[in-house]
């Protein structure tokens, strides 16, 4: 019965809440608009433990039991916090304890631990279901040092010849030499290429798939990717290539030509890990990283360099209010945020394999709640991705910058610094006469003389949409009283009716 009444008392409230969001009309979905989460399959959730095999969840250099049905499982839990896409370490079968997914032995199967095929068509089919796209690292630079290829005499031209990359090598070198000490493939070679073509086409064909993140771009020739980019947009037209280009922007400007979508952000990266990992940094740095070229993927780290956390842990600071400020400057910036598997819950971790550790899906959910308030944010207004920016303050750890799109405005206020901090806006910052309402805290700033002044609290940010000054909707609140006095009525017609049953 107590279930029941808290049932229907929900009713009035979530009426009064059924109110229109002042956002601009939502386009068609596209890749701007998405928020990808990057996990790696061993290390995120064991859902089948039958395919285990060797696995050693004690042994943090071998494989530790996650797979496709574990992610499958979890899928739930990645749309409810708002991502709308996964990037999944890569599937391929690999050599022992290769769990990163880096020594490839046959790119035409998935590695026994994860599951079958059919398994991973399930994981990309339930994917789909909840409107979420599936991208694949594919690493087509090298393979693992055992494969079989190495004993074929035949195929004894699919590889350059052995030898170490320096750091002056120059770009032959570069994608000549072995990285890692990993036998470093050929895409020179005409059956290389084409091979390697044949199989990007073929996980697309076979599992519908979204989209590869390709990693170390710099190291295969340009005409490789330009054909590469070609194919795999003939079999699925809005398939969607990342590009891993570790270097500066003008480094990776120079791969725009070969059509790959966008590129991750490691110039714009160096500068948010020095900004955020404590407060009190100036934040100039970073938004004079933010890059001019194309769509960008913002990220705090990846599988390949220590987390974040760690940074923030170095200078002991609470990772959780860290995160908080980084978050919240990829979420309303330019570029589509990546965020690898367990920055949640502020996993930390220095070199592989320690910043591979498992996914713990018990702790604290502080840092769920926010990204998905984030999430929720980037999805309501379209301004905060595909919206025009514009800085309007910026002073040591202060910032203050708006994103315009159609006749939306966005205001996003950063406060990285130990001390509560006041920003007054003029009207040639902002139209007058209106109001700042902030959807992240709460807070609400109105128009006054002619200008806007912010008061945001230390260590934090808020974000907020431009709208007309509110008034008081006295029909609204009539009808909304009425409703409420009936439904008040109603309850206690409800409980003095269920106390005489029971008497009875």
């Amino acid at each position: 019965m107590k279930k029941r009444v808290l049932s229907l008392a929900l009713i009035p409230l979530l009426l009064f809440y059924a109110i229109p969001v002042g956002a601009a009309e939502k386009e068609q979905r596209t890749w701007k608009d998405e928020i990808a989460y990057s996990l790696m399959i061993d290390r995120f959730f064991d859902g089948n433990p039958k395919n285990n095999g060797d696995a050693d969840v004690l042994n943090p250099s071998a494989f530790n039991g996650g797979d496709f049905e574990g992610v499958t499982n979890k899928l739930n839990y990645l749309k409810d916090m708002g991502y709308t896409a996964i990037i999944l370490s890569p599937i391929f079968a690999n050599e022992d304890n290769g769990y990163h997914g880096e020594w490839v032995k046959d790119f035409y199967k998935t590695d026994e631990h994860y599951g079958t095929k059919q398994e991973f068509k399930k994981l990309v089919d339930e994917a789909h279901s909840r409107e979420m796209k599936v991208i694949v690292d594919f690493q087509v630079n090298h393979v693992g040092k055992n494969h079989s290829w190495l004993n074929d005499p035949d195929k004894k031209d699919w590889f350059h010849e052995k030898k170490d990359i320096s750091k002056d090598s120059n770009q032959q070198n570069m994608e000549n030499g072995w990285v890692n000490g990993l036998p470093d493939l050929n895409q020179d070679n005409q059956e290389t290429r084409e091979y390697l073509l044949d199989v990007a086409k073929w996980w697309i064909v076979e599992t519908d798939i979204d989209g590869y993140r390709l990693n170390q771009v710099q190291h295969v020739p340009k005409d490789f990717w330009k054909e590469f980019v070609e194919t795999v947009k003939s079999e699925k037209s809005n398939f969607y290539t990342i590009g891993d280009v570790q270097g500066n922007e003008d480094l990776i400007k120079g791969y725009e030509e070969t059509g790959i979508d966008a590129f991750m952000d490691y110039p714009q990266n160096a500068e948010l890990r020095k900004a955020f990992a404590a407060p009190d940094q100036d934040l100039a740095p970073v938004f004079n990283a933010i890059g001019t070229s194309g769509t960008q993927a913002l990220f705090m780290d990846t599988q390949n360099m220590p987390r974040f956390t760690k940074d923030a842990a170095d200078q002991n600071e609470n990772p959780g209010a860290r995160w908080k400020m980084a978050l919240s400057y990829m979420y309303t910036t330019p570029g589509v945020p990546i965020v690898m598997y367990g920055s949640e819950i502020a996993l930390n971790g220095d070199e592989a394999p320690t910043n591979h550790q498992l996914m713990n899906f018990k702790t604290e959910q502080e840092l769920v709640e926010y990204i998905t308030k984030l999430s929720d944010l980037r999805e309501m207004y379209p301004a905060l991705s595909n919206g025009n920016m514009e800085p309007l303050y910026q002073k040591g750890g202060t910032v203050v910058f708006k994103r315009v799109y159609g006749d939306e405005t966005m205001v996003v206020a950063m406060n990285n610094t130990t001390k509560t901090q006041t920003i007054n806006l003029s009207e040639k910052d902002l139209e007058e006469n209106k109001e700042l309402r902030g959807m992240l805290n709460g807070d609400l700033v109105r128009s006054k003389d002619n200008g806007y002044s912010i008061v945001i609290d230390r260590e934090s940010t808020e974000v907020y949409t431009l709208a007309s000054k509110s008034t008081i909707n006295t029909p609204y609140l009539i009808i909304i009283g009425l409703v409420l006095v009936i439904f008040a009525i109603f309850i206690a017609l409800v409980i003095k009716r269920s106390k005489r049953n029971q008497v009875n």
